[in-house]
């Protein structure tokens, strides 16, 4: 019966030009916008009125025109007739062909009138016209935070959910994000991407360059609230003001051996610890790189308090 419909309709848009002169001019009450038939009037009319009688029989979805709604049941029954004569890629609509040909001619019709950047899809420049307008559209339900596309939100709500659907195929470790996958990667290949321009050391790590090239400018970017201290590392920083809570709050530390329970978390990578302590000697060997514990002897540093009473040995023995 809807498809009876779809095709009556059909017909009744194209009847609109019989016995029509082809000289006559059609226009918009609306926009003033000017057709050379009545039916491509109808059609455009349409965008105005919202009406969309062209009804998909599989899932009920509306379309304004019966060519949409062709190209639409071809999503239903898998049929890709759109061919790219560059690549082989098939496609199911004429307008993703049409899109997917600019990856091959470099065309980039869609201009940012803001900045004039080009973007290949209209959507593109939708979404980049945010970044000027500050336009979020989409919300988190549980926690209010708002984002300007909807991949952003959807990246966002594992946090809540806690989904990892990025998987480690060497160590099984799973990520929320394909970036945080791809760094961690970098930790098996053994790849250090990133250089140091002073010194030509490497890293695997972006953010673990930009921590080291603090060594050499001396920068100290972080301070302590309480005291004024500052630091090159924000995990140092955050390890220092635990300090000021254990005094001024003077809290027993939990019982947790028995339990299995690991209440502290390092903020900078989520790893859990059953003591604070454990937490803040992780925080400094595996993020900050300082080496709070000098020899009073030779003035050597260390990272650890075990590691400086291992060290002092060798000059009592030399004593």
């Amino acid at each position: 019966m809807a498809t009876t419909t779809a095709a009556n309709l059909e017909q009744e848009d194209r009847g609109l030009e019989r016995g029509q002169d082809s000289s006559c001019s059609y226009t918009c009450g609306e926009c003033a916008k000017k057709f050379d038939c009545p039916s491509h009037l109808k059609i455009h009319m349409r965008t105005h009125t919202g009406e969309k009688p062209y009804a998909c029989v599989t899932c009920d979805r509306k379309f304004s025109q019966v060519g949409a709604l062709n190209s639409h049941m071809w999503t239903h029954t898998g049929e890709k007739p759109h061919l790219c004569e560059k690549c082989g890629k098939q496609f199911s609509r004429p307008g993703d062909l049409k899109e997917h040909q600019r990856i091959h001619s470099g065309e980039k019709p869609y201009q940012c009138k803001e900045c004039s950047k080009h973007f290949r899809k209209s959507i593109q420049l939708r979404r980049h016209m945010r970044t000027h307008t500050g336009e979020k559209p989409h919300k988190c339900k549980e926690c209010s935070k708002q984002f300007s596309v909807v991949g952003s939100l959807k990246i966002h709500m594992r946090t809540h959910t806690g989904e990892r659907p990025y998987c480690c195929e060497y160590c099984n470790e799973s990520f929320g994000q394909p970036a945080h996958l791809k760094r961690h990667m970098l930790t098996h290949t053994g790849e250090k991407p990133y250089t140091c321009a002073e010194c030509r050391k490497q890293f695997s790590q972006p953010a673990n360059l930009k921590r080291h090239i603090r060594t050499h400018t001396g920068e100290k970017p972080y301070a302590c609230k309480e005291c004024g201290k500052r630091f090159s590392q924000l995990a140092g920083m955050k390890a220092h003001t635990l300090t000021h809570s254990q005094k001024r709050h003077r809290q027993k530390r939990p019982t947790v051996f028995h339990t299995g329970e690991k209440p502290y978390s390092c903020e900078e990578c989520g790893k859990r610890f059953s003591q604070l302590g454990h937490m803040k000697t992780h925080i400094t060997l595996a993020h900050t790189g300082d080496k709070p514990y000098r020899c009073e002897k030779c003035n050597r540093c260390f990272r650890q308090s075990s590691n400086l009473s291992y060290h002092m040995r060798t000059h009592i023995e030399e004593s």
